[in-house]
């Protein structure tokens, strides 16, 4: 299912630009500062057998490292076509076609295509959806044992970088926002939901957490 709204579509564009660099620039410089605290705290609870939802999947180098690591099967789901053409190929190359799945479109939208998964991940997703609570809510109702998840730091010089990204996007005339949002209220949905915390890592503008459903 494709993107509906103006924000999804240009989301869709602007990821798309950046595929073949996501790709080139990860088998250059491996993970960056955060995701290797993602993988840190999925390391701490256990994730080898499982199966993994990665919302926002982008060429895929997460869920195919943690396949490559013990991790059982994933499913990707992407609002960029180019993106999943990567992350599709880049499967192919590391052996793992047959236990990897790729949906296109946006998360809220198609969320019924798929399974509750034991781990969610949403890597810089967060920040891409002006609704925050619909989309924890969501991953939520996906997660069956445990949820990790980057998103931004509420820190003044995130929010002035963001500020700068969208005058840059409004002169290029994409409806494509991000969005600095409260983590306060971020960790209260999820731990209403009846996980905890389990691992927090930060770096300067972002922030890193793993939950376990109790």
């Amino acid at each position: 299912m494709s993107a509906c709204c103006p924000h999804a579509r240009s989301a869709s564009r602007f990821f798309s630009f950046f595929a073949g660099r996501y790709r080139k620039r990860f088998g250059k410089k491996g993970f960056e500062p955060s995701q290797k605290q993602l993988l840190e705290g999925l390391d701490r609870i256990g994730y080898r057998g499982t199966t993994v939802l990665e919302i926002g999947c982008g060429v895929g180098h997460l869920h195919q490292t943690l396949l490559e690591q013990g991790a059982n099967s994933a499913v990707g789901i992407d609002l960029a076509p180019s993106m999943l053409d990567e992350a599709r190929d880049w499967a192919g190359e590391r052996n793992l076609s047959e236990r990897t799945r790729y949906i296109e479109g946006d998360f809220m939208l198609v969320d019924d295509q798929v399974d509750q998964a034991d781990i969610s991940l949403l890597d810089k997703v967060v920040c891409c959806y002006p609704d925050a609570r619909g989309l924890v809510e969501k991953s939520l109702a996906k997660t069956g044992h445990a949820m990790a998840l980057t998103y931004p730091r509420d820190r003044w010089f995130v929010r002035l970088g963001v500020s700068a990204i969208a005058g840059v996007l409004w002169l290029a005339r994409s409806d494509f926002r991000s969005y600095v949002h409260d983590p306060v209220q971020i960790e209260r949905w999820i731990k209403t939901s009846g996980l905890e915390k389990r691992f927090e890592g930060t770096t300067p503008a972002w922030l890193t957490q793993v939950y376990v459903r109790t």
